[in-house]
């Protein structure tokens, strides 16, 4: 009985996160490889910015004709002195003391991206609106300033997180409630709150920006708002998500339902099993002898073990 409400409870936990898992924000996998492509990219335009360079010293990158809108800038340290002296101000990100790399390089590049206008081109977030361009900060390894197409290095903010300051936001739609978004480099999606200044923070690398939840117009006070056609790919994904959903929902609840029909059965055999058993052991034991009383058969003993004496038999 214990093994089978523990057996529902697991299941139950397993259904729940696997639809967690499908609510939560992720971005598609064609928009995460085309950002991952310009990641590499701009590592290469950043890397081309170093001209005989110094330590701790901002270096711009130029990008080509086609990105125009993006800003890309590099700035090389010592392992050491990121995590004992952090970086008071690099563009919008201050970085705390504490900050570690993995796996350890003796020299690292911290790559930033400002994405401008191009944010939603390379991180397109259905139903919320940006309210700053999208930031980047990557880290890679210094050891070749030739190299191209590296590896990011996994940097982590052991003590105080990373602050990143938006110094301009656009106008706030009323009723908005403006939020941090991190973009993981494997395309996870993570929403917090803003801090006052405009401030958001993280314990890790990634892009950030500042987001509203888009609000639909409301219809013309003339007639009927005019609508222009939907995508179709756009709208066949969105049914499609909602039918996850509400599958996911459906086939939990006829889980829980037969779950709970099993629980039933088994206690019902676990009884029925117990007084079949008593029975069999009734059954196994010494049999009565039967007598007939009017009309009735009732079990009586054959004999007894002491006669009976009478007082006038008791000879003193």
């Amino acid at each position: 009985m214990g093994l089978v409400i523990s057996l529902t409870m697991l299941l139950f936990s397993t259904w729940l996160i696997c639809l967690l898992s499908v609510m939560s924000l992720q971005l598609p996998t064609s928009s995460m490889r085309y950002a991952r492509a310009l990641d590499a990219l701009l590592q290469d335009y950043a890397y081309q910015a170093f001209h005989r360079p110094r330590t701790g010293v901002v270096y711009d990158g130029v990008v080509p004709s086609n990105l125009t809108g993006i800003q890309v800038s590099a700035m090389r340290l010592r392992s050491g002195s990121l995590r004992t002296k952090g970086v008071k101000m690099y563009k919008e990100f201050e970085i705390p003391v504490g900050v570690r790399e993995h796996p350890y390089v003796e020299r690292l590049v911290l790559v930033y991206h400002n994405l401008g206008n191009r944010s939603m081109t390379y991180y397109p977030l259905q139903g919320y609106t940006y309210l700053a361009p999208v930031l980047g900060l990557l880290a890679y390894d210094a050891s070749d300033l030739m190299a191209k197409n590296l590896l990011e290095l996994d940097i982590v903010a052991s003590g105080q997180p990373i602050s990143i300051h938006f110094s301009r936001l656009r106008q706030v739609p009323d009723g908005s409630v403006p939020k941090c978004i991190l973009f993981d480099l494997n395309g996870t999606v993570n929403l917090s709150n803003l801090l006052s200044g405009n401030i958001c923070t993280t314990f890790r690398q990634g892009h950030f920006s500042i987001v509203v939840e888009s609000i639909a117009p409301s219809p013309s006070p003339g007639g009927a708002t005019r609508q222009g056609p939907v995508p179709t790919a756009t709208a066949e994904k969105n049914n499609s998500k909602v039918w996850i959903i509400v599958g996911s929902v459906l086939g939990g609840l006829a889980l829980l339902v037969i779950l709970g029909l099993l629980v039933v059965w088994v206690s019902k055999y676990s009884r029925w099993k117990k007084m079949h058993k008593m029975e069999r052991a009734a059954d196994v034991g010494e049999a009565l002898h039967m007598t007939t009383v009017g009309s009735t058969r009732a079990p009586a003993a054959t004999g007894t073990r002491t006669q009976p004496t009478l007082e006038t038999e008791y000879v003193p």
